[in-house]
């Protein structure tokens, strides 16, 4: 699953549904309007609701990233693909650091359903302070080009980094390679605990394919409106 950088704008916006339970993720999906056309479903959600609701926001025709950052031997994150697979997602993270063979059984598992794998390279959380602590002596920068192309070379649709490296990660993986980017955060908004971090417009312009935006649109007093803004400024930079 390779998908062009140039993507509509439309397509480019990814919502987290950074909230409790069933009841909450689909009176906010609600309130975003047919503007929104992705929701990210991640783990809080998922361990609180299962895989039921992924495949009710699929049946509304959201196009769904699961954001499960699997991470396992190669067999049970292969195994775990497959289930996935039927709920109707449209992408599903792994992480990279699983190494090559389990990025390969991902991919495999998830090729005959149209599932595209994305590899999470450094947590956008992590600074270089974070990752030397971890006994790692990459910069995050290189770690994140290091994993990324692992990624691809096993067959993975794309990865998932902060935005600080997405233009090194485009020129290094070509025009196909999907990149993600969480921390993303309107111009003023609370960073939150994320610690890479950039503006839509900055990260479209980087050569980002799609960006993830939760709190800033979750706690907008008009989440639709916010939502329109981020497109809106996207616009300008694609």
């Amino acid at each position: 699953m390779g998908l062009s950088p140039t993507l509509p704008v439309a397509e480019r916006l990814i919502v987290a549904l950074d909230v409790p339970d069933a009841a909450t993720a689909l009176a906010f999906a609600a309130q975003l309007g047919r503007d929104v056309r992705w929701l990210k479903v991640g783990l809080e959600l998922f361990c609180a609701e299962g895989p039921a609701l992924v495949s009710k926001l699929a049946d509304a025709g959201y196009k769904i990233m699961l954001d499960l950052k699997l991470h396992d031997i190669p067999q049970t994150v292969a195994s775990a693909t497959e289930r996935c697979a039927v709920l109707g997602a449209s992408l599903l993270t792994v992480h990279a650091s699983g190494g090559a063979a389990m990025l390969q059984a991902a991919a495999k598992a998830a090729a005959p359903s149209g599932l595209g794998i994305l590899a999470v390279t450094v947590l956008t959380s992590l600074d270089a302070s974070d990752v030397a602590a971890d006994g790692n002596r990459l910069s995050p920068a290189d770690l994140v080009l290091a994993r990324a192309q692992l990624a691809c070379a096993a067959a993975c649709a794309g990865v998932v980094s902060s935005p600080h490296e997405a233009a090194a990660l485009r020129s290094a993986l070509g025009p196909q390679a999907l990149i993600v980017t969480p921390g993303i955060r309107p111009a003023g908004s609370d960073v939150g605990d994320q610690k890479r971090v950039a503006t839509p417009a900055a990260a479209i312009a980087s050569g980002v394919s799609m960006i993830v935006v939760g709190r800033p649109i979750r706690d907008a007093a008009s989440p639709a409106e916010m939502a329109r803004q981020i497109l809106r400024e996207m616009e300008t930079a694609s």
